[in-house]
């Protein structure tokens, strides 16, 4: 009986490559996080330490020694390249919990293939978790480092109605714009970890860039979920959009599009 972990062969060889580049990334964090890092500010405003650029210069590295004509796209460094393979990366997200020692911080990797996301790893090394998906091949949650016998498959929620429902969102303002009525979960750090194990069924996200979303995009389809953009599609650079299990997902769209509405 083949093993659903094992995507196709292709695929499971720029998954193995994604491991190796996150494992050696995570490695490389932890250290700078159990040292401490000092917190500077972007012109932006956001956030950003030597941790943040080190990690990407490595994850950069790792994958381009493998695959020399790749593309990329990442947080720290830019875009580097012009292919139909580009890996998006995000070598630190959630650098303020890093700044402040709290380990509720991620590393991202995902490929994209023609403008397709088909490989994602996400791995939070300070909580000893990774997760990962494959376009067609499902979505796993698993320790890190990965042991076979302490994986398993993730899978969205099946709730069918807005007046069960779990719904979260990014921020205040977000969270206004949900359906009246729905319940609210405890504050969490990790909203579409809960997402893609079924514990909530929909999270509002509408602001951030393509390395925030592509990863949880790819996760959350192949949990059985949906995603939408704030132009209809399925891009991670439109700036976030709605993650939901799929029994809900018209529903919560059709509420967003014109609140107040029965």
């Amino acid at each position: 009986m083949p093993d659903d972990r094992v995507p196709a062969r292709d695929t499971a060889d720029d998954l193995r490559l994604a491991f190796h580049a996150s494992d050696r990334a995570a490695e490389l964090a932890l250290a700078h996080f159990r040292a401490g890092v000092p917190v500077t500010s972007k012109a932006d405003g956001t956030p950003v330490t030597e941790a943040d650029r080190a990690v990407e210069r490595l994850l950069r590295e790792t994958l381009s020694a493998a695959r020399p004509g790749d593309a990329f796209l990442g947080e720290e460094l830019g875009r580097l390249g012009d292919a139909d393979r580009v890996w998006v990366l995000d070598p630190v997200d959630g650098t303020g919990f890093f700044g402040r020692g709290d380990p509720n911080w991620r590393i991202h990797v995902v490929l994209e293939v023609c403008g397709t996301r088909e490989v994602a790893v996400v791995t939070s090394p300070a909580l000893r978790r990774c997760w990962w998906a494959t376009r067609g091949g499902g979505a796993f949650e698993s320790s890190w480092p990965r042991e076979a016998s302490a994986t398993r498959r993730l899978r969205v929620s099946t709730t069918a109605t807005l007046a069960a429902a779990v719904l979260d969102a990014l921020d205040d303002e977000s969270r206004a714009r949900l359906p009246a009525g729905a319940a609210r979960p405890p504050a969490s750090p990790l909203p579409l970890v809960e997402l893609v194990r079924g514990e909530i069924d929909a999270f509002l996200a509408e602001r951030y860039h393509a390395w925030d979303h592509a990863p949880w995009i790819l996760l959350v389809e192949e949990a059985g979920g949906r995603f939408t953009d704030p132009t209809g599609g399925r891009a991670s650079h439109r700036g976030g959009g709605l993650y939901s299990n799929a029994a809900l997902h018209g529903r919560l769209l059709a509420a967003l599009r014109h609140p107040g509405r029965p």
